[in-house]
């Protein structure tokens, strides 16, 4: 029976599919798409269902995808050697078309997946024909967005480790110059430039973190899920994930086909990058007014007025600033598509796409023109020495002054509340004030409490890790580097 049985299969594989004509020339005269359907998609349908201007950026993916697929089919014995070396050779003909620009798209074959399988169908017809075998859009579509994501985010990654180099450099440049630290944007304590600088460093830090972590819940391959179920052949999935740099494979099929979490999670750390980039941005246009005047940027870094001829804008700050609404805008966009569906793919988690890649673009370009910014600012260090002019910016020191003496703090702050009005009563600032008219709030006040109006005094009068102490800023940039060092191995 069983050798019945093989022997009509090969009459069968003689003759092709039906009767006495051969495989090969009924798969040309087929109609691609056709199948369950009788007619083609209509152009309004396949305007609308359209996924290809996003989908073209998951090109070189999809063929990586395929060519790791394939050497798991040759394992499994679903192809032959033959037939491997011709889909082999028919997927770098495509990848060619795709990196010269020669490739022909078409919108009735709705996305990159089906355009890259009918071109490679003509190319090997037969065996061509063979290499879905095993896989389903669902898995190959998440298989090649998380490609993607893991690219893109080894790509910004590299970006971010940049800015954070100008910044130490930026640091070590300024750990002498001394400005007010601000809050509720009013003069509070002199602090350090440089340990201004490191406090960006430090966002950027944990938005590396971020990155990360967001690329280990990318590492999962997919492939090998089927459409929701698994499939019905003995794929190695562990050889897939070693072919194509996957950490583990993922364990749930119904799970890996529906997941989205891992673009989530990315959308949510370029979110974060954004609004670090957006703070600093603000902080730079404030710093480059001419009320502040702590800085001057390159001309190459701003515009002018179309007609005041005396302005020079600071443009690309306020378009960084400006596009981070977009980035934010796109992490709700994608959280709202994935909020109501159940398991497992649903054609909505089509547009989960366009979010990610409109964010991995606008987050990259704005970090590499602010890298170049950073790298070029002027700071303008004796303006902002002059704000510390103001010296009542140094009444905390005074405060820890009389605490050093004995006095409770609580009382200590009242005393220096008193004296700040006293100097206000007076229209003076509190260094002009005379030692009696310290000692009519408190004795304890001595000739030495005027060497408190002093900025680097104050600033190295802090004791504490993390602190503006020059000492400890030093401290931390060479952590900071060291840190970079150990950085760079994850690209």
């Amino acid at each position: 029976m069983r050798k019945e049985f093989i022997q009509k299969g090969k009459r069968k594989k003689e003759k092709g599919l039906s009767g006495g004509v051969s495989l090969k020339r009924q798969i040309k005269r087929q109609n691609f798409v056709r199948g369950r359907f009788k007619e083609d998609i209509s152009g309004l349908a396949a305007d609308f269902t359209s996924s290809l201007e996003a989908d073209k950026k998951l090109a070189q993916f999809d063929i990586e995808g395929s060519l790791a697929h394939l050497k798991a089919l040759r394992k499994a014995n679903l192809v032959s050697e033959k037939e491997k070396k011709s889909i082999e050779n028919g997927l770098n003909i495509i990848k060619d078309e795709l990196d010269d620009g020669t490739f022909k798209f078409d919108k009735k074959y709705e996305d990159i997946h089906i355009n890259i399988e009918k071109r490679l169908i003509e190319l090997a017809p037969v065996a061509g024909a063979k290499l879905h075998t095993a896989r389903s859009r669902n898995d190959q579509v998440c298989l090649d967005f998380r490609l993607y994501v893991k690219n893109e985010i080894k790509r910004i990654a590299s970006v971010l480790i940049s800015l954070r180099l100008e910044l130490i450099k930026s640091a070590k440049a300024n750990i002498k110059a001394f400005l007010p630290g601000y809050t509720h944007f009013q003069h509070a304590q002199p602090v350090s430039l440089a340990h201004h600088i490191l406090a960006y460093y430090e966002m950027f830090t944990r938005d590396f973190i971020k990155l990360k972590n967001a690329y280990t819940s990318a590492d999962f391959l997919t492939l090998g899920s089927g459409a929701l179920a698994g499939v019905d052949f003995n794929i190695d999935r562990q050889l897939e994930a070693t072919l194509l740099g996957f950490e583990k494979v993922s364990r749930n099929s119904m799970d890996s086909v529906s997941d989205r979490d891992f673009a989530i999670e990315f959308n949510f750390v370029l979110a974060m990058i954004v609004l670090h980039l957006s703070r600093f941005c603000e902080e730079l246009i404030i710093w480059n007014s001419e009320e502040f005047g702590f800085i001057g940027l390159k001309d190459e870094f701003t515009t002018g007025s179309s007609i005041m001829p005396q302005k020079k804008n600071p443009d690309i700050l306020e378009l960084i600033r400006g596009k981070s609404g977009l980035v934010i805008s796109n992490l709700l966009a994608l959280f709202i598509t994935m909020k109501a569906l159940p398991l497992t793919y649903n054609r909505d988690m089509q547009e989960d796409k366009k979010p990610v890649m409109e964010n991995a673009g606008v987050v990259y370009n704005s970090l590499y023109i602010f890298k170049e910014i950073i790298r070029t600012i002027k700071f303008k260090k004796s303006n902002m020495l002059l704000q510390l002019n103001d010296d009542f910016i140094y009444a905390t020191d005074i405060v820890n002054y009389l605490v050093n003496k004995g006095i409770p703090f609580r009382y200590a702050h009242r005393i220096v509340g008193r004296l700040v009005n006293a100097a206000k009563k007076q229209n003076k600032n509190m260094s002009q004030l005379s030692l009696n008219d310290y000692k009519a709030l408190s004795g304890y006040f001595e000739k030495d409490v005027f060497n408190l109006f002093n900025a680097e005094f104050s600033i190295n009068s802090k004791k504490t890790y993390g602190s503006t102490a020059l000492r400890m800023i030093k401290a931390s940039i060479t952590e900071c580097e060291k840190e970079i060092e150990n950085d760079r191995k994850f690209l």
